[in-house]
């Protein structure tokens, strides 16, 4: 019988998903009802995604957008829910379509109920990506 992971496992298992630009195995980490939020989301992009397929179908092409290389800087916060942690982060690597340096902060709240993604809030910045060959935020 296996344990569980943890929470801040989970979530540090699918950082090292999409390194790999393993996609379909960062989706699958979602709940069927998960639900994403990006309550910073510029003005046509998405503010919430509804349901692992929604949250697929938005994340399919982020490799062809950002090639990640790593998240160098992670830390983890437990809040007093045990299910729930708030992550701050920094991801690096480049832009696919310019070549460009890629270097964004991000902070989560995320809910992990059973094993599975339930809720994720990203308060990613979406003034980095206002900039030239910062196309990615156009995933879809």
């Amino acid at each position: 019988m296996t344990t569980p992971m943890s929470p801040a496992e989970l979530y540090r298992h699918g950082l090292h998903l999409l390194v790999k630009k393993d996609i379909p195995g960062w989706v699958e980490l979602w709940d069927e009802d998960g639900v994403l939020e990006f309550p910073f989301a510029p003005e046509g992009r998405p503010a919430r995604l509804e349901g692992r397929t929604a949250v697929g179908d938005y994340m399919r092409h982020y490799p062809d957008h950002v090639d990640l290389h790593d998240f160098p800087e992670v830390t983890i916060h437990q809040t007093t829910v045990p299910e729930t942690i708030v992550v701050e982060m920094r991801g690096v690597g480049r832009l696919v379509q310019t070549g460009a340096p890629f270097d964004m902060t991000y902070i989560a709240v995320v809910t992990i109920r059973d094993g599975r993604i339930t809720a994720y809030r990203d308060y990613w910045n979406p003034l980095a990506v206002s900039q030239p060959g910062a196309d990615f935020a156009r995933m879809n």
